[in-house]
C-alpha cells in the first residue's frame, strides 16, 4: 500500500480503546485476511501485513505512546529524531503467538504451527535511562555525558562464546536451525508444530569450551560514557531514542537501543504549554492607571514593555516569537503576561488621605463599569420584586 493508514483505522478502534479491545480487533482483521483463507489473494495479503504492523505498534505501550505523540514518524525506524522502534516487517510474526492453536486446524504440510520456535533473536536488548533537565536546559536543548553499563561483544573471545583455540560446533539435533519440527496427525489432518531446540536452546551451536571471560555468552558488561544532544524544545515525560547505543546482541546480533526518557523540572518564574509560555507581571495601581514601560523578562532576553494607561486587572499581552522553539524546528511559541494589579494591603495615612481626595475628584464617573453594574442590579431587583398597586 503506497501510503500508510492510521494504525486504528487500520484495526476499526479508537485511541481510548483497551489492550484486550485492541487485541480482539486484530484477531479479526487477521483471520479475516490470512493467507491460508485468501490463497493467491495479494490484496487481502496486504491487509493482513497491514494490520499485524498496526497491532505491533498498538499492543507495545512505548511504541503506541511515541505513535500517539508523533504519528507514523514517531514508529519509522528510517525517521529520525523521535521515530524509529517501529515495525520490524518481515513475516507474519506475533501472529502465530495468538492464533496458533486456532490456525492449526488449517492442517495440511507445512500448516500454521502451535508455537514459533526457531532461534533466538540476535537483536540486543533495548536500555533504559532516566534524565532531569533544568527548565532552561529542555527550552533550549543541551548536551550530557552519563556513564551507562552495557552489553558488548566479549574482548576476549571476539563474541564467538568459545574458547581462544577452539570453536563451538553446530547442533546435530537441530542441524543449526535451532528448532525441531514435530508432526501430528489430527482429525483435521497432518500438523506441523516447531519447536525450540532443548539441547542447543535455540542457539543452533554448542560450545564444549566457554570462552572464562563470558562463559559463553559472547557478551560482556562494560562501562560507557557517552554523550547525549539534547534538542531544545523537548517536553517533560519525552523519550529520545538512541538508535544502536543498547545492549548488544548474541552471536554478532544488532544492538538495541537506548531509550532516554525526559523530565523537566518546573520554572518558578514561567509556565509552559505547548510551545508558549506564560507568567503573570504584578503593577500597582498607579501603573495601571497612568500607564507605564516596564522591562520585562522572556526566556532568553528582557524587553522593554509598554504598560498603556488604564491597563485593567487580566489584562493579557502577547510577545510573538518569545516563547519555546519548536523540537521539530518548526519556528518558535509566544509569551503571553497577564497584568496582575496589586491592591495595598496596608495605608500609610497619607496614602489613605492622597486615595480620598482622588475619591472625591473622580467621583462615579471614573468607574463606569461599576456603575452599570449596579444599575443591571437594581434593574433586576424592581423586576423580581414589583410594587404592588395601591
Amino acid at each position: 500500500m503506497s501510503e500508510k493508514r492510521d494504525y486504528y483505522e487500520v484495526l476499526g478502534v479508537g485511541k481510548d480503546s483497551s489492550p484486550d479491545e485492541i487485541k480482539k480487533a486484530y484477531r479479526k482483521k487477521a483471520m479475516e485476511f490470512h493467507p491460508d483463507k485468501n490463497p493467491g489473494d495479494s490484496v487481502a495479503e496486504e491487509k493482513f501485513k497491514e494490520a499485524n504492523e498496526a497491532y505491533e505498534i498498538l499492543s507495545d505501550e512505548e511504541k503506541k505512546s511515541r505513535y500517539d505523540q508523533y504519528g507514523h514518524a514517531g514508529v519509522d525506524p528510517s525517521a529520525g529524531g523521535y521515530g524509529g522502534g517501529g515495525y520490524s516487517g518481515g513475516g507474519f510474526g506475533g501472529f502465530e503467538d495468538i492464533f496458533g492453536d486456532i490456525f492449526s486446524a488449517f492442517g495440511g504440510g507445512g500448516g500454521f504451527s502451535g508455537s514459533r520456535g526457531g532461534r533466538r533473536s540476535n537483536r540486543g536488548s533495548d536500555m533504559k535511562i532516566n534524565i532531569n533537565l533544568s527548565f532552561h536546559e529542555a527550552v533550549f536543548g543541551v548536551e550530557k555525558k552519563i556513564k551507562i553499563k552495557r552489553n558488548e561483544e566479549c574482548g576476549t573471545c571476539g563474541g564467538t562464546g568459545a574458547e581462544k583455540g577452539s570453536t563451538s560446533k553446530t547442533c546435530d539435533q537441530c542441524g543449526g536451525s535451532g528448532q525441531v519440527y514435530v508432526r501430528q496427525q489430527t482429525p483435521f489432518g497432518t500438523v506441523q508444530q516447531v519447536h525450540t531446540c532443548d539441547k542447543c536452546h535455540g542457539e543452533g551451536k554448542i560450545i564444549d569450551k566457554p570462552c572464562p571471560t563470558c562463559h559463553g555468552s559472547g557478551l560482556e558488561s562494560k562501562e560507557r560514557t557517552i554523550s547525549i544532544k539534547i534538542p531544545a524544545g523537548v517536553y517533560d515525560g519525552s523519550i529520545l531514542p538512541l538508535r544502536g547505543q543498547g545492549n548488544a546482541g548474541p552471536n554478532h546480533g544488532s544492538t538495541g537501543d537506548l531509550l532516554v526518557y525526559i523530565s523537566v523540572r518546573e520554572d518558578p518564574l514561567f509556565k509552559r504549554s505547548d510551545d508558549d509560555i506564560y507568567y503573570e507581571l504584578p503593577i500597582t495601581y498607579a501603573q495601571a492607571a497612568m500607564g507605564d514601560s516596564i522591562v520585562v523578562p522572556t526566556i532568553d532576553s528582557k524587553i522593554k514593555l509598554k504598560i498603556p494607561e488604564g491597563t485593567q486587572n487580566g489584562k493579557v499581552f502577547r510577545l510573538k516569537g518569545k516563547g519555546v522553539p519548536n523540537v521539530n524546528g518548526r519556528g518558535r511559541g509566544d509569551q503571553f503576561i497577564t497584568i496582575k494589579v496589586e491592591v495595598p494591603r496596608k495605608l500609610s495615612r497619607e496614602q489613605r488621605h492622597a486615595l480620598n481626595e482622588y475619591a472625591k475628584v473622580a467621583g462615579e464617573d471614573a468607574h463606569p463599569e461599576g456603575k452599570r453594574f449596579w444599575s443591571r442590579v437594581e434593574a433586576e431587583a424592581k423586576e423580581s420584586h414589583p410594587k404592588k398597586d395601591a
